[in-house]
């Protein structure tokens, strides 16, 4: 039988953050995912900006997903009166 490598967690960080940037992306683990958030949105950018952006969320501790989600959050607040 092969040796498997130790299982990541959904939050851990990557030992090596140029592997990981240069990864393509996966499916998010969470099972509950569509029930949070039932919208997905798709936008097409630079390899050098996807690395960028993977960059800083590594940089923060956060996932990009979460780190876009509070880019929109601040840029598009929802209008005034409406109830979230």
């Amino acid at each position: 039988m092969s040796e498997r490598s130790p299982k990541r967690s959904f939050a851990s960080r990557p030992v090596d953050p140029e592997s990981w940037v240069k990864a393509p992306d996966r499916p998010s683990p969470r099972a509950d995912a569509a029930a949070d958030f039932t919208a997905r949105l798709t936008i097409d950018v630079t390899a050098d900006m996807r690395g960028r952006i993977k960059i800083a969320a590594f940089q923060r501790g956060q996932t990009v997903a979460d780190m876009l989600r509070a880019l929109f959050e601040r840029e598009f607040p929802p209008p005034q009166g409406d109830a979230q």
